[in-house]
């Protein structure tokens, strides 16, 4: 749980400190985002302090009660990190900021728009509800244009946040710095990891504890106030969700610099990567093979689901069938046989689609050279980048579309308009839960293993 955000918050550390070596040829250049995470995780403490609301809030109340922590955390950032850049990189770079403050606005930008796309306060959720007033299919249809239409957004936001960490970096004049300050911005859109992964993590917690309250047989004002902080949890882990991809996009643009520089250091690379323009046939063959990459990753991950929940359902049917009084609640059933087929899934089902991701980028390295993979790296960031909003906003409308119906909205619990948006939720789960979170850390081991192979691409490839 937080995995993602843990990955995305390190790659970006790292690609930041090592850019800022390239940029600068210093430690200070190195210590600088390094520091800006220590000062979050104190900033983030402090904004955990303001996150309050009254008995018997809305979900209004709730969405603004967290944002109140998130918001003066990344106020407190923000004032905080200017004299870090100063006394850090000198009062001649003190530009930087700008490139940090990009980050964290981005990202609470991002925040806001999955807010805005996944919470069932505002009409695109509500809307999505309405939808399961005809139906399963006609739920699913509005579910998957919702995320589609959700990509616009957090896509127009990477790209100015990008535009202005570059230019404000100096990268006009250095490309390293430039390079440099979109790394730091990576850095600032997640400095408020600590608060942002704090409501990421309390949704599941809020989610299985409705479930123990229904199984206790508790008073039904306990389950519908853990219904209203698990669907505050479904929209806080999608804003979650939603930072790390952003940071990831930003990252994986570091990465392959880092990677452009690698090859340039091996002997005989500078020739090999010459020519990385669109007109060049292994480019754009290699931005068609990213581009496919996080399709076929999310594929895989999502039928790993599938063929999981199958065993699960089959080991049920079997128990139901097989253990006398199970039915009728005077048996107990085997938990441990079912909690043992999920975990032991859980390992062997995701060994095909690492083997894709690490294989692939050598593949195409050893076939269509140095700048091949930089074609792929760049397709595979941008396809991935859209896919991953797409699926996580998709995943947790649905799973917010059925809490608002739960609510006593279009029917209630129990009616038909829940049975459709229950099918819904079942195939959001998957996407909000395994496959939207798991490609963006697809996308930066793409980078980091065609870093860790340029020497044998440069010596063995073939064009």
């Amino acid at each position: 749980m937080g995995a993602d955000l843990y990955e995305s918050y390190v790659g970006s550390i790292i690609s930041a400190a090592a850019l800022g070596v390239a940029a600068f040829g210093s430690f200070e250049a190195l210590t600088l985002p390094m520091l800006i995470a220590v000062v979050g995780i104190l900033c983030s403490v402090i904004g955990t302090f303001f996150v309050s609301t009254k008995e018997g809030a809305s979900q209004k109340n709730l969405l603004a009660a967290l944002s109140r922590g998130t918001n003066l955390s990344a106020i407190l950032i923000a004032i905080a990190s200017f004299p870090l850049v100063y006394f850090t990189l000198g009062a001649s770079h003190w530009k930087m900021y700008f490139a940090i403050l990009a980050g964290l606005i981005g990202g609470v930008l991002i925040g806001q728009a999955t807010e805005y796309f996944t919470s069932d306060t505002y009409k695109p959720t509500r809307k999505l509800a309405a939808s399961s007033e005809t139906g399963s299919a006609t739920i699913i249809i509005s579910g998957v244009s919702l995320g589609m239409l959700s990509t616009a957004l957090p896509i127009i936001i990477i790209a100015v946040c990008v535009l202005v960490a570059y230019f404000v970096s100096g990268g006009q004049a250095d490309a390293n710095m430039g390079l440099y300050g979109i790394a730091l911005a990576a850095v600032g859109m997640l400095s408020t990891l600590g608060i942002t992964l704090a409501t990421d993590a309390y949704g599941p917690v809020a989610d299985n504890a409705g479930g123990i309250a229904e199984m206790a047989g508790l008073e039904k004002e306990v389950r519908q106030r853990t219904d209203a902080l698990d669907a505050l949890g479904n929209t806080t882990a999608a804003t979650g969700k939603g930072f790390a991809i952003g940071s990831a996009a930003l990252t994986a643009l570091a990465l392959m610099a880092s990677y452009i520089d690698k090859v340039h250091t091996i002997d005989g690379g500078a020739e090999k990567i010459a020519n990385l323009s669109l007109m060049n046939p292994t480019v754009l063959i290699g931005l068609f093979i990213g581009a496919c990459l996080p399709f076929v990753f999310a594929a895989l991950t999502m039928e790993s689901v599938g063929r999981a929940a199958q065993s699960v359902v089959k080991e049920v049917r079997r128990q139901f069938r097989e253990i006398t009084g199970l039915m009728e609640g005077k048996a107990e059933a085997d938990y441990a046989k079912c909690v043992d087929l999920c975990t032991k899934s859980s390992l062997r089902e995701m060994v095909l689609p690492t083997i894709v991701a690490v294989v692939v980028p050598v593949v195409v390295g050893l076939i269509l050279g140095c700048t091949g993979v930089v074609g792929m790296l760049g397709g595979a960031t941008v396809s991935g980048f859209l896919m991953a909003v797409f699926m996580s906003n998709s995943g947790g409308a649905w799973d917010n579309a059925k809490k608002h119906i739960e609510g006593d909205n279009f029917g209630g619990k129990g009616s038909d308009n829940h049975k459709a948006a229950v099918v819904g939720d079942t195939v959001g789960d998957p996407f909000k839960d395994t496959s939207g979170p798991s490609i963006n850390i697809l996308i930066k081991l793409l980078s980091m293993v065609s870093i860790v192979f340029a020497s044998l691409v440069v010596a063995f490839s073939i064009l």
